[in-house]
This record gives structure tokens, C-alpha cells and sequence, in this order.
């Protein structure tokens, strides 16, 4: 039963579209001018009072046919999360739009209105054309930090906790759980405070949004960039009753975040989310084994084996630079 569960979510679309981006990382450097990695939720530039956070979003044009004014919704939304997961408050968002039909940017741009509404992030430029055969989307942020969370700083031995806003439904044809769009501004707002607050305590090692590659694809991103491997205990992740283990895995959630912390800031780290009606629990722990292994009733199953297969290649990187070294010393 697990076998044949992890099975389903390790072919799953979205992870195996995180997987082949391993050759895209490899093009660049692997750290900017402030000294941060690159290939993380946002990127990351030190100013004058903190540090200046950026990130782009672009979407599946398919998605953004079926779906305009939620595709809009989207492209402030999880701009916002990816902001929030390392540390900071949004400020701004900008837009590139090709489309062939001025109805559906209208439903696009009404979404995306909409969203910087209720964030209270404000739309301040962008690009569009509508001399395009398909529907085009995509969407940057401006965000600002006093303390930075990346997904390359986990430890061996920390907890591993999961937080995601189960008040919601996914919003078909698509794996896409909407616990957003009729939730009040404040509620919203308040959420995701809670990241930059736990960054300011300095409470967390680490923490990534979690993405269309689901809480395992997200882990395994967060594990290949922190060189780490990690145990997950299936039943301690929180799911609604009425959602199959399947679907919940790869799941894109709303609002859904993944992050480490010492074990003896689990509590704390917990009822912090939960104070705002969060569900939230420690599903697992770090590693220093490099693979991803999933725990259940007795049974331990391999989601990911990162010297069998790489994942962003973050790892690869590392074994190739330890390899030159030897060879140097030789």
C-alpha cells in the first residue's frame, strides 16, 4: 500500500517538472553578489536596512486558459507565499501578459486585482501584448526581509514541520487546494505574518512554500539544496478526513509551507500556527543520509534516493567539487 502510494506521487507531473530543472541550474552561478545561493524561493540582495527579496512566477498555459481569473488570483498569491517562505513581506508585484483575446486578460487582470487587494499588495506595472496565439502569464515580486530563511540551512537531526491552511477544496481539474479566495483579507494577511515572525525569532534552520511538486517534491528540493536527507512519518502530517493520501502528497496548497527548526522549538514553531487555526504538526526529521524516506505502519519506503537520481542537482554540484579536490590533491 505505501509502495504503491509513494509510487503515484514520485511520477507525478509536477516533480518530475521540478527534476528537469537541473540542467537550468547548472547554467549559473551558484551564488549571487550577496553571498546567497541561487535556486531558491526567491533571490535574495543585501540593502541599507535588511535584504531585498525577488521572485517571478510563470504559469501553464493550459491552467491559464481553463481558469483565467484564477490563473490571476495565482500570480499574486503564490508570489506572496514565496516571499513569506524566505522571511519577508511582499511590496509590489508586475505582470507579462500575451493574449490573443482582450476578454480573457480582463478575467486574468480582474484575478490578479483581486488578489493584490486582498494581500494588500499593489499591482505597479507591467508588460502585455494582445498579439499573441496563446495565453502567456507571468508575474514578479518585490519583497523586503530583516531576516532571510533559505532552504539551504537545514541540520542533521532537526525536526522537519508542515503547515497548511486546510480550510479549503481543490479547485478542479487541477490538484490546485484553494483555501484562499473566500477567506477574509485579514485572515489571509495574518497568515502569512506568521513567517517573517518566526524568521525574526530565529526559530527556524529553514523553510520552503510548499509547490506544484507536492509536500514530497518540495522536501526533497529543500533536502537536495540543504545536502541533507530526511524521515517522514506519514500519519503525523495533518489531512482532511474526506482527501486521499495521494492526492493530499501532491497537492498544491494555498497556503502550505515546509520547514526545519530544532526539536525543542517544535512546540513553539506549532502553536504558533495553530493559534490561527493552521493545521500544522512534525512530520519527520533530518538526515544525514541523502535520500528521502517515507514511514508507515512498520514500512519504510525510498521516495527519493539522491545517489541514484539527482533531483536539482545541488548535490551533484557538491560531489563533482569534492571529486576535483581530490583530484587536486593527487
Amino acid at each position: 500500500m505505501l509502495q504503491q502510494l509513494i509510487e503515484t506521487v514520485r511520477h507525478y507531473p509536477g516533480v518530475a517538472s521540478k527534476v528537469a530543472l537541473a540542467p537550468v541550474i547548472s547554467s549559473f552561478e551558484k551564488r549571487n553578489e550577496s553571498g546567497f545561493s541561487n535556486g531558491d524561493d526567491t533571490a535574495v540582495l543585501k540593502s541599507a536596512n535588511g535584504y531585498d527579496l525577488f521572485a517571478i512566477e510563470g504559469f501553464l498555459p493550459d491552467f491559464v486558459a481553463q481558469d483565467p481569473w484564477f490563473s490571476g488570483w495565482c500570480g499574486v498569491m503564490v508570489n506572496v507565499s514565496d516571499i513569506a517562505a524566505m522571511g519577508g513581506r511582499a511590496k509590489a508585484v508586475v505582470n507579462a501578459l500575451w493574449s490573443a483575446q482582450d476578454d480573457v486578460s480582463a478575467q486574468i487582470f480582474a484575478g490578479m486585482n483581486a488578489a493584490s487587494t486582498t494581500y494588500g499588495v499593489p499591482v505597479v506595472g507591467g508588460h502585455t501584448s494582445h498579439n499573441s496565439k496563446t495565453t502567456q502569464l507571468a508575474v514578479s515580486i518585490l519583497g523586503h526581509a530583516n531576516e532571510v530563511l533559505t532552504s539551504f540551512d537545514a541540520n542533521t537531526g532537526d525536526a522537519i514541520v508542515v503547515a497548511m491552511d486546510q480550510r479549503g477544496a481543490f479547485r478542479a481539474p487541477y490538484l490546485n487546494w484553494n483555501a484562499t479566495t473566500n477567506a477574509p483579507a485579514e485572515r489571509l494577511r495574518g497568515d502569512l505574518e506568521l513567517l517573517p515572525l518566526l524568521a525574526e525569532k530565529g526559530w527556524l534552520t529553514g523553510c520552503k512554500d510548499i509547490s506544484q511538486a507536492g509536500l514530497l517534491g518540495t522536501l526533497a528540493m529543500f533536502m537536495d539544496c540543504s545536502q541533507k536527507g530526511a524521515d517522514v512519518f506519514l500519519q503525523q502530517i495533518p489531512k482532511p478526513d474526506q482527501v486521499s493520501w495521494s492526492d493530499w502528497l501532491c497537492a498544491f496548497p494555498s497556503f502550505g509551507f515546509v520547514m526545519t527548526c530544532p526539536v525543542d522549538k517544535v512546540d513553539d514553531v506549532v502553536a504558533l500556527f495553530q493559534s490561527r487555526d493552521i493545521h500544522a504538526a512534525a512530520m519527520g526529521h533530518v538526515t544525514e543520509r541523502p535520500s528521502i524516506e517515507v514511514i508507515d505502519e512498520g514500512q519504510n519506503v525510498t521516495f527519493w534516493d539522491f545517489e541514484q537520481a539527482a533531483f536539482l542537482g545541488f548535490r551533484q554540484d557538491k560531489q563533482e567539487s569534492r571529486e576535483k579536490e581530490r583530484m587536486l590533491c593527487l
